[in-house]
């Protein structure tokens, strides 16, 4: 169940020299065919990536980057109160 998809000239070669990439690192030879079901695959693994790679904004952030930025903080232990921010950033008065 072959179907053509039609796709401009620069995506066409790009997709070409993905091949000859490909051929020259590993090689392997592939078909374009291989190819563009291997890049299919790839999205479709990661597909909240793909769609959100075709919204006109990120802001907000989507719940995955929430998490993941939730992941990536560590605790200090030390309490910083609001207007001690700018100090923290970028010294106090005692530093003028």
């Amino acid at each position: 169940m072959s179907k053509a998809v039609k796709v401009d000239e620069d995506a066409k070669s790009r997709l070409e020299e993905l091949q000859a990439e490909i051929r020259l690192e590993t090689g392997e030879s592939v078909t374009q065919q291989e190819l563009l079901s291997r890049l299919i695959d790839d999205a479709y693994q990661d597909r909240e990536a793909v769609i959100d790679s075709f919204r006109s904004s990120t802001v907000p952030l989507s719940d995955a980057e929430k998490a993941r930025m939730v992941e990536g903080r560590v605790s200090s232990g030390v309490e910083t109160r609001e207007e001690d921010i700018d100090d923290i950033l970028y010294g106090g008065p005692e530093d003028v």
